[in-house]
């Protein structure tokens, strides 16, 4: 179980650490995502052949989760442009826009009720992005993508959850990172026409930067998150992961200083959204308890 919880954190702090690679990668976000995506879906197709993990799955579900990979490409391309445009903590603390995104999307998609308090805490953070918005407006064109990103980010994991009830999350992902890859493919052209850059080919410095942003932020976190599945409950790890923005904060104040940067709107409204993040995983955790008790105690 200790060694569960371990590779759970790390799984946390290594997706927490693709905001610092964002701002380290010196391409912009849009051929960042490519190689990205490019990358992963190599070494995961090489993994899962290798360990006999992927399954047959027909072609109609090969392009509906291809279409999802589409979804969180752009997700990723928003994430890193916000943080291009503004900064890493900027691009994190929107993040939690997708409490309130999936308040609303989820109860849609899966034609239930809307939860009205999962949709006060997204109110809540996005009131948290609000007050950086209205005390610093040289982050706006940032604080705008970083929402667009989280509108993605709570889009894509609704459609996904649906694929992985028919296969193995290994198969899921492949295909998704795979899907991506190819459908940003096709409209990196038109996106090139309008973001041009002076090289195609990556930095040898960007180049290796690029594989810790595949191998260990992408495949090594999924795999640890995988193995922390298989001893914790979901509960435990989608909880554990709404702690990936506040690791990705500290690392980017300790290691970019960005602390410096910010003014006293930011702080104030990082801790409304902090104080969100803590009251819910409260409220989560308590829900949780008295869930076990009814089936304990029928």
């Amino acid at each position: 179980m200790r060694k569960a919880f371990l590779e759970l954190h790390i799984a946390v702090l290594l997706a927490g650490f693709t905001g610092v690679l964002g701002r380290l990668i010196t391409m912009n976000e849009g051929m960042l995502v490519w190689y990205r995506m490019l990358i992963t879906a190599v070494t995961l197709w090489i993994v899962m052949l290798l360990t006999k993990k992927i399954r047959r799955i027909g072609w109609k579900e090969a392009v509906k989760i291809s279409g999802i990979g589409f979804l969180a490409a752009l997700h990723w391309i928003f994430f890193f442009a916000s943080i291009k445009y503004a900064n890493v903590s900027v691009g994190l603390v929107c993040l939690s826009a997708v409490g309130f995104f999936s308040a609303i999307l989820e109860p849609l998609i899966n034609r239930v009720k809307i939860n009205l308090i999962e949709l006060l805490f997204g109110l809540l953070s996005v009131f948290g992005i609000y007050l950086i918005f209205h005390f610093d407006t040289q982050y706006k064109l940032g604080i705008t993508l970083g929402i667009i990103s989280s509108f993605f980010a709570a889009l894509f994991p609704i459609l996904l959850k649906l694929s992985m009830n028919k296969t193995n999350m290994q198969t899921v992902l492949t295909w998704e990172m795979t899907g991506g890859f190819i459908a940003l493919s096709f409209i990196m052209p038109v996106y090139l026409n309008f973001f041009p850059v002076e090289s195609l080919l990556p930095s040898m410095n960007d180049f290796l930067w690029l594989l810790v942003l595949s191998w260990l932020c992408s495949v090594v976190a999924f795999q640890f998150s995988l193995n922390a599945l298989k001893k914790l409950s979901v509960f435990t790890v989608s909880l554990s992961y709404n702690l990936e923005p506040l690791y990705g904060i500290i690392m980017a104040f300790v290691i970019f200083k960005e602390n410096k940067e910010m003014n006293e709107g930011f702080f104030l409204g990082l801790t409304v959204v902090c104080f969100t993040l803590i009251l819910h995983m409260f409220m989560l955790k308590k829900k949780s308890a008295r869930k076990n008790n009814l089936e304990a105690n029928p």
